[in-house]
């Protein structure tokens, strides 16, 4: 083919024509370079769990993107979940960053509740103006969370064992106090009860109220109604105390008479007061547990012919150890169990009316006796050494070192009108199989409110319980407005739990409520648990049989003590005034 030049030139300008045409087409659009944008979400949980915001990109970004988020309060309230204001970032390369906000189960039942999560996007590589918004979803779980009931007595006796109308609720809202923290995982000595001796002073007293009286104040020292206190533990004497009227031992014999095989002992002195309202209280509670103790031995068994004082005779040991049999099947045989027995109510104290020295040797020597009487007879009845003052604990050490009487004997028995109450972890931390009790210590009739009960809870209930006790009792359960009966020579200033007006009437005294801030809400076979000390809140904590657990604080100091109560990672918030109790239940 034969072209021209002119050709050529016109094909080479049409076709360079037709490729600027194509590149230039209205039809093609170059894309310009776009920014990520940022979402919010979440999904709903049933309460006490958290609930998970997700923030992400659409696509990763080349910076850091940096949100700003906080909480808002919708159907959902403070004690619904935990405020939240805080800064989120999401790394370069990154897609999604998570916001955990706790929840809280309450006590109130509710089918949904919302509150809002809001993102300000400050970071300038992202597309967003407008605040990010997500709404969080708390589902009801059916369930009531730990409501913690609170029993409040204050010293200037404004309140007295009142419940307190008071929403306290477990939860996490962070503050300033100082915290009570339990830990049921930390266990210590089982409880067997709290309580006080039931003299015979104190029986007979409380027989003289009228029929219905009597009845409506056994049902709330021993029941379960919502006004008892359910007494579980007492202590009584074998024979007379100092508070009964008068003097007496189960087998009194003049001067010179002597009755070595027990024919003549019997239970009669007891048998109009003591013993009948001892099955009255055992049909309202036949799981109460007793400890019952001499104050002295028949005189005629002694060093001298008396109630005051004197020593009991070596050569009558076989013998009295048979005085306490028959006295446990006697009590037996009146529908009576008793659980332990102390050889001698303060050995070492010969001035009260009646009373008996007994050395730590004199009591091994005797328990040698007393413990293969009971294995003889088959009686399983608790052998308890010393029951005497805290300033003395090398007593009981001694009769536990004696292998043989160790071998008979449960634990030992304390009171504190001297020393320390630490002595009884003293003792237990040298003898840990060995159990400890506390059993006894009185109120003045000189006495004030506010000054016993701060320091009787510190020490009776708190101390004894924190040094291993099994037992918390006060003295003496009642007297009437002249702190008697009493023997001659016995305690005049010895103030009741209650005093017994006269035949319609009785008065609850101080003593009353520092027992009951334990025996109405820590049952027998609740287990003592730990609980630390801070400051002036004394303080000591249980779980009962039945899984709650209980916390009774003191509040030792001179001011208003704010403080949490801390179980299992989350809080109450509470406060105690100056030597006022309280029992925390949940």
């Amino acid at each position: 083919m034969n072209i021209t030049k002119k050709t050529m030139k016109l094909f080479l300008f049409l076709t360079f024509a037709a490729l600027i045409s194509k590149c230039s087409s209205p039809n093609e659009i170059i894309p310009s370079t776009t920014k990520p944008s940022v979402t919010i979400t979440s999904v709903p949980v049933t309460e006490g769990f958290d609930v998970v915001f997700t923030i992400t990109l659409s696509k990763p970004s080349t910076v850091v993107t940096t949100v700003n988020v906080e909480t808002t309060l919708g159907t959902a309230g403070v004690s619904d979940f935990t405020a939240t204001a805080s800064t989120v970032t999401i790394p370069v390369g990154q897609t999604a960053v998570t916001i955990n906000v706790p929840t809280n189960n309450d006590a109130v039942g509710e089918t949904t509740e919302t509150f809002t999560l809001t993102g300000s996007v400050t970071s300038t590589n992202t597309s967003n103006t407008a605040p990010i918004i997500a709404t969080g979803t708390i589902l009801d779980n059916g369930n009531v969370a730990s409501v913690v009931d609170f029993w409040l007595t204050k010293g200037d006796q404004s309140v007295l064992l009142q419940k307190q109308n008071l929403m306290l609720l477990f939860g996490n809202i962070t503050n300033n106090n100082q915290n009570i923290e339990v830990d049921e995982s930390q266990t210590f000595q089982t409880v067997d009860g709290f309580g006080y001796t039931l003299t015979g002073g104190s029986a007979e007293v409380i027989n003289g109220l009228n029929a219905s009286k009597k009845q409506e104040l056994l049902q709330e020292l021993f029941g379960n109604a919502a006004n008892s206190i359910s007494i579980s533990y007492l202590r009584i004497s074998i024979g007379a105390s100092d508070l009964n009227s008068t003097v007496f031992s189960y087998n009194d014999l003049p001067n010179g008479q002597v009755d070595i095989s027990q024919t003549m002992f019997s239970l009669a002195p007891d048998m109009n007061n003591l013993i009948p309202l001892l099955k009255e209280i055992v049909l309202i509670n036949p799981n109460i547990k007793i400890m019952a103790v001499p104050w002295s031995a028949p005189s005629w068994m002694k060093s001298t012919y008396t109630s005051v004082g004197s020593s009991l005779v070596p050569i009558y040991y076989n013998s009295y150890a048979q005085y306490f049999v028959k006295y446990i099947q006697a009590m037996k045989a009146q529908g009576i169990t008793i659980d332990a027995v102390c050889p001698q109510n303060e050995p070492l104290n010969d001035g009260n009316n009646p009373s008996m020295l007994m050395s730590a040797a004199q009591q091994i020597s005797f328990i040698k006796k007393l413990g293969p009487a009971f294995q003889t007879a088959g009686i399983t009845t608790k052998i308890v050494s010393y029951d005497h003052n805290c300033d003395k604990p090398e007593y009981p050490i001694e009769v536990l070192r004696d292998a043989t009487a160790n071998s008979f004997v449960d634990g030992s028995a304390f009171h504190l009108y001297g020393g320390n109450i630490s002595a009884l972890s003293t003792v237990h931390d040298e003898f840990p199989n060995k159990n400890v009790y506390f059993t006894e210590q009185w109120t003045s009739s000189t006495g004030n409110f506010a000054g016993d009960l701060k320091w009787h809870v510190n020490n009776v209930v708190i101390g004894s319980m924190r040094n291993w006790s099994k037992t918390a009792l006060e003295w003496n359960l009642a007297n009437n407005p002249s702190f008697g009966p009493h023997t001659s020579g016995g305690c005049s200033q010895c103030k009741g739990a209650l005093t017994i007006d006269n035949s319609a009437n009785y008065t609850r005294n101080v003593a009353y409520y520092i027992i009951a801030h334990a025996s109405k809400l820590v049952p027998t076979g609740s287990v003592r648990i730990a609980s630390n000390l801070i400051g002036n809140l004394s303080n000591v904590a249980f779980k009962t049989p039945s899984g709650k657990k209980v916390l009774i604080v003191e509040n030792d100091g001179g001011t208003t003590e704010s403080f949490n109560i801390k179980y299992n990672g989350k809080w109450i918030a509470t406060s105690l005034q100056s030597g006022a109790v309280g029992t925390y239940v949940w």
